[in-house]
Formats: C-alpha cells, structure tokens, sequence
C-alpha cells in the first residue's frame, strides 16, 4: 500500500482548521487521498482528491507523488455547491 507523508503547512493546517471551528483529522485526509470521490489533476503534476465528509462539505487534498509516496501539501474544506459538479 502506498504511504501518505504531510508537509510541515500540511500538519499545520489541522490546528488551523480546528482554530476556526472546522475539525478534520488525519483519517478523514488519508480517506481522500487513498479513496477519493473524484481525483482532479492539476498543472505541476498536483493531484487534488476530494471526497464528501459533511451534508454541506467536502474535503479536498492537494498532494504530490513522490515514488510510492504521497505527500500532502495541504487540504482544506469546501462547500459541496460549489464542487459538486466536479464530484
């Protein structure tokens, strides 16, 4: 199986995120980048998964492939109405 690896901004975000009032835990980042809904590729060989994670949310991920690794830059939570038609 293919690992997941965070940057430092990438561990971050998670205080930042709760710091707001929005919780996501590591689980719920490697349940998008490991099971995505829909995988949009981005300029730079970026991959952004997403995947729903509320009635109103969904959680998207920005990673890199390095070897069989994926490395996590960072993620943050978006409303579905205004990605859900690339879900």
């Amino acid at each position: 199986m293919r690992s997941v690896e965070y940057t430092r901004h990438a561990k971050d975000k998670f205080d930042i995120l709760n710091r707001h009032g929005f919780v996501v835990t590591l689980e719920q980042v490697e349940e998008t980048v490991l099971h995505p809904e829909k995988v949009i590729l981005q300029p730079g060989g970026r991959f952004v998964p997403q995947k729903g994670i509320t009635e109103r949310h969904l959680l998207r991920v920005v990673y890199r492939q390095q070897g069989d690794t994926r490395v996590v830059i960072t993620f943050y939570p978006g409303r579905r109405e205004r990605y859900e038609d690339q879900l």
